[in-house]
């Protein structure tokens, strides 16, 4: 594997910040050889005959003596800042979390706004959506037409979703709601069992929904949406939405073609109450689109990780340019 010569010199952190106290040493270092360089101008200067001084010394450019010093003090300034242990942000993947899908079959979902159908288009994005989040990540499904199933309990064999999702059928009514409260049950259910850390794992409901809830019909009722997603912000479970859906959407029921807009505000008063992020899809690309933002911010988190090699490689390079610089320059190494 190529490794780079100097990587990224971002900072977010310092693990041993006193070591920096060496810089007092450094900064002693500048002043000893400023008092060196005047004392030696003195010593010069007792020489009467200056003619014969330049006769003597030997030819050498004076404009640069100084280089090889002071790129010796910035690389000793360069592996002082690698022993106070910078540190940069990381983004690595989550092997403790659980993710809950939460997708709405109400019978608006056969609409065919989004092509081939918003169903068809669901199971789609909901699929490459789990086949492509972080293999550590425990994967739940719920969904929800007039009441709520727990489809596939929170794992690791994100396959076993995926092939859950392929069984979604359109069916009646929309309790939003229900869908919230079984996937906090079923994320409260593994929290008790699992270990690996000091308390519950992180988790967060992922929602996608086409309409506005009619079990109840209103969201603040005991089993509403607003309700439940309230109860998601107390225990620091974030929903993040997304409508899915177009304002033309229809419906044939008994020959009659039935308005089915996308309802975007109650979806997106979801996501503000629970603290989760609301997004819109009016096709199926960008509903792949929410869903690859969401495995981006679901999948990985930022970490603090060591930065000092790219310090100590550039001090090192630095350092040999100044031995080389006192051999060229001075004929000698840098004092």
């Amino acid at each position: 594997m190529n490794v780079p010569l100097l990587g990224p010199l971002t900072l977010s952190g310092f693990a041993n910040a006193w070591f920096f106290l060496y810089a007092l040493v450094i900064a002693a270092m500048v002043a000893l050889y400023v008092l060196a360089v005047r004392a030696r101008r003195r010593r010069v200067l007792r020489f009467a005959n200056m003619e014969l001084l330049e006769s003597l010394a030997p030819k050498r450019s004076t404009r640069w003596r100084h280089l090889p010093a002071i790129l010796l003090l910035v690389a000793l300034a360069l592996l002082t800042t690698a022993m106070a242990g910078p540190t940069h942000n990381v983004r690595v993947p989550r092997n403790r979390a659980v993710v809950m899908l939460v997708i709405d079959v109400s019978e608006s979902m056969i609409a065919t706004d989004v092509a081939p159908s918003r169903i068809e288009a669901a199971r789609a994005a909901g699929k490459q959506f789990a086949d492509s989040l972080t293999p550590g990540i425990n994967l739940g499904l719920v969904k929800f037409s007039s009441s709520a199933v727990l489809l596939v309990s929170p794992t690791t064999d994100h396959g076993e979703v995926s092939r859950a999702i392929d069984t979604l059928q359109p069916e009646p009514r929309t309790a939003t709601g229900e869908g919230i409260f079984t996937a906090l049950q079923a994320i409260a259910t593994l929290g008790t069992v699992m270990g690996g850390g000091d308390g519950p794992p992180p988790a967060s409901i992922v929602l996608e929904s086409d309409g506005k809830e009619t079990v109840p019909s209103d969201p603040n009722e005991p089993r509403g949406a607003f309700t439940a997603a309230r109860a998601a912000k107390e225990q620091g479970v974030k929903i993040s939405t997304i409508s899915f859906g177009t304002l033309y959407g229809t419906v044939d029921i008994d020959g009659n073609q039935i308005p089915v807009p996308v309802d975007d505000e109650s979806l997106k008063k979801i996501a503000d109450i629970s603290g989760g992020q609301a997004f819109r899809a009016g096709t199926l690309g960008e509903l792949k689109d929410a869903y690859s933002s969401l495995q981006q911010q679901i999948g990985y988190e930022s970490v603090h990780g060591d930065a000092s090699a790219s310090w100590i490689r550039l001090g090192a390079v630095v350092m040999a340019a100044a031995l080389l610089a006192g051999l060229l320059l001075n004929r000698r190494l840098p004092d």
